[in-house]
């Protein structure tokens, strides 16, 4: 699945739960909510890596960590759809001038030894 394939799939499961927050809450969730959401996942996310380097205990395992890795990646695809953000394009363009920035220092300091 390409990144394309991947918002799609996003923006499909995020209308369902627009239609279910409807149905069951009488409104559908805002940007900020959806932040709010992705700032919870991080936070399971990072519960979930402690446990894998042994830090403390958690239940749920990979599969767990598989899920909210899952997770966190549906809520950056969807923040990028209701911003209107084109994240391949932007993520393209980004680890360009973060590859030229890291090279350059990387040049910088075998330069200076």
């Amino acid at each position: 699945m390409d990144i394309q394939e991947l918002q799609a799939r996003a923006i499909t499961i995020h209308d369902l739960y627009d239609a279910l927050n409807l149905a069951e809450r009488g409104r559908t969730w805002t940007r900020a909510d959806f932040m709010l959401g992705f700032v919870g996942d991080v936070g399971d996310l990072a519960k979930l890596v402690m446990a894998a380097e042994g830090a403390r205990a958690m239940p749920g395992g990979r599969a767990a960590l598989e899920h909210e890795l899952a997770d966190c990646l549906w809520s950056v695809l969807i923040l990028a759809h209701r911003y209107e953000v084109d994240l391949e394009s932007v993520f393209t363009r980004t680890m360009g001038e973060l590859e030229e920035s890291i090279s350059d220092r990387l040049g910088r300091r075998s330069g200076s030894a």
